[in-house]
């Protein structure tokens, strides 16, 4: 409902050469007064016609009419007295809740959406001192968003100073006028509210990644993304990448993120799908009724029951049965589903969290995977690299596994100067195949930790510990072949690498995957193509009295249509 309140007048001058027009709320609080004493109180709606040097064509102000209808009309009646050639239009915005973010701010954003903004006739100003603080801080993501074509107004009492001086000259009005301030988002000067929530959203991105203070660019690229989605979306999220790649403690740190910023009310609620199997899958997920199958001698609420207002992390997705991918997707989309044995549907209001190893592309068309869950969980897919894809990253790794061990321990351990280099030398070559990827770095760090003396990892510990990494990578199957696990993990970081290369590995032999597998890596840790050659050719060039191997390597990559700039803009983002 919109009320008239100011019958047609003559306007006051303009300013800029444009009339100004100011929307605000009333203030239920401040904008309170009755009797003749009220005009020695300073009420922000009605100071709005106070200031010579502030002439307002119109106010439209928002309000709950219904709930405070006496207040809103002699507000309007002595905005009037003070500025009678001006318009004061009432909005009726009841917020049954002026708390509710959610709410308050739909509505505002309603109002803002049909209000017919004319910016070319009329200077606007968003008067952000009444209202909750919750209406204030939409008002400025609406005017900071360019909802609002318009600039920030700030009242606020009269200093006690200036107060004594404005009491000799104006002694009726020097309570009540106070003063005001315009805020233009777009100004340089306001630089400071800018680097205020730059720096906001630098910690949350740093608390996503650990406190870790990683170096690869394409990865802080994807955490900044991965921070954005979860603030502004609900829909489920794919996290997809190798074993050990820090997909739990991303899931983990996205949980503590939401329910920091009051997103989530619920629990964290976590599963590896690759331990369920047969009856027990459906239990752990939907619940179940007593007697619902053998065994069964109580219900159960089932993990999706248990993450309601939550997060539910399902881990290794790829390895959930066509059964209880069918009862997911449900789910998902309509937040209902039926417990084992029962006729009763329950309802859960979680946000889905999905993390596999897997390329379920390929899953898909090999009838493992529904192509309507992959479609349903594919509108935010995220790669996580492994280790070796992220060498840059393992000395802040090391820093951060340090204080970790001491946090657990109690003991604080460090590297000698010589022994960090030679780490660090080992660790980001091509010797370092880094299978577990940071599972391994971190149980590296902790034998070396643990092991050391005087709280020193020396180079005699670094050597020790190479040759522990270096036997369990290369440790023989008992066939003397690769297993089926390290297959699959090359396979997998190959089409990974590939896709992102916007190629596909379906067209090579075995042979040729596993070893274009290990040419890209070394590539993408290397600075430059020469450097990448002479690793890659390190055996073969010293029976050559000179060896080109940087040309030598460029015909290698040629051969699959992929140069090595590519690769190199692929690692820096």
């Amino acid at each position: 409902m919109t009320t008239q309140v100011a019958a047609e007048k003559l306007r006051p001058p303009r300013i800029g050469g444009k009339p100004v027009i100011v929307l605000g709320f009333l203030g239920t609080q401040l904008d309170t007064g009755a009797g003749a004493g009220r005009w020695e109180k300073w009420r922000p709606t009605v100071a709005l016609g106070m200031h010579e040097d502030l002439l307002v064509e119109r106010v439209e102000l928002l309000c709950d009419s219904t709930r405070f209808g006496k207040l809103t009309a002699q507000v309007c009646a002595d905005f009037r007295t003070q500025s009678p050639n001006s318009d004061i239009v009432i909005h009726d915005v009841p917020l049954p809740d002026p708390w509710d973010f959610g709410d308050v701010y739909a509505r505002m954003h309603q109002f803002v959406r049909g209000y017919a903004f004319d910016p070319e006739r009329y200077d606007y100003l968003v008067h952000i001192t009444t209202g909750s603080h919750v209406a204030q801080i939409c008002w400025f993501a609406l005017t900071e968003a360019h909802f609002i074509p318009g600039r920030l107004l700030q009242t606020s009492p009269t200093s006690r100073t200036k107060l004594h001086a404005l009491s000799e000259i104006l002694p009726e009005l020097a309570s009540a006028q106070g003063t005001y301030s315009i805020i233009d988002l777009d100004l340089s000067k306001y630089n400071q509210i800018v680097s205020r929530f730059a720096q906001a959203k630098l910690e949350t991105t740093e608390f996503l990644k650990s406190g870790i203070a990683t170096q690869s660019s394409s990865f802080n690229r994807m955490i900044e993304q991965i921070e954005r989605v979860a603030v502004r979306s609900k829909a489920p999220i794919l996290l997809i990448g190798p074993t050990g790649a820090g997909k739990s403690m991303l899931a983990k740190n996205l949980y503590a993120l939401k329910a920091k910023q009051h997103a989530l009310r619920g629990k964290f609620v976590e599963i590896n799908c690759a331990t369920l199997r047969g009856d027990s899958a459906g239990s752990a997920l939907f619940g179940h009724v007593r007697g619902a199958f053998t065994g069964a001698q109580d219900a159960r609420a089932g993990l999706l029951k248990s993450a309601d207002q939550g997060l539910l992390f399902l881990d290794e997705i790829g390895e959930l049965g066509l059964d209880e991918q069918a009862m997911l997707l449900r789910a998902i989309e309509d937040k209902r589903f039926l417990p084992m044995g029962s006729d009763k549907e329950l309802s859960s209001e979680f946000q889905l969290l999905a993390g596999t190893n897997l390329d379920l592309t390929d899953a898909v068309r090999a009838g493992r995977f529904r192509e309507d869950l992959f479609a349903r969980l594919n509108l935010w897919t995220f790669y996580l690299p492994g280790l070796k894809e992220r060498a840059e990253d393992i000395e802040p790794n090391l820093q951060f596994e340090l204080a970790r061990f001491a946090e657990q321990s109690g003991e604080q351990v460090r590297f000698t100067s010589e022994a960090r280099t030679r780490y660090l030398q080992f660790a980001q070559s091509a010797q370092a195949i880094w299978s577990g990827n940071f599972r391994d770095l971190s149980a590296s760090i902790t034998r070396m930790a643990t092991l050391c003396g005087a709280g020193r990892i020396s180079e005699a510990d670094v050597e020790e510990e190479i040759s522990r990494l270096q036997r369990l990578w290369h440790k023989p199957s008992a066939a003397g072949a690769i297993t089926a696990a390290e297959q699959l993990e090359a396979e997998s970081t190959l089409h990974a690498s590939l896709n992102q290369l916007g190629l596909s590995a379906d067209h090579l032999d075995r042979f040729d995957a596993v070893q274009l597998a290990d040419v890209l890596q070394v590539c993408r840790s290397s600075k430059n193509l020469s450097a990448a050659g002479r690793i890659l050719f390190a055996a073969s060039r010293r029976g050559k009295a000179s060896s080109n191997d940087a040309d030598r390597l460029r015909k290698y990559l040629a051969r699959f249509s992929i140069s090595f700039e590519q690769i190199q803009q692929l690692r820096d983002g």
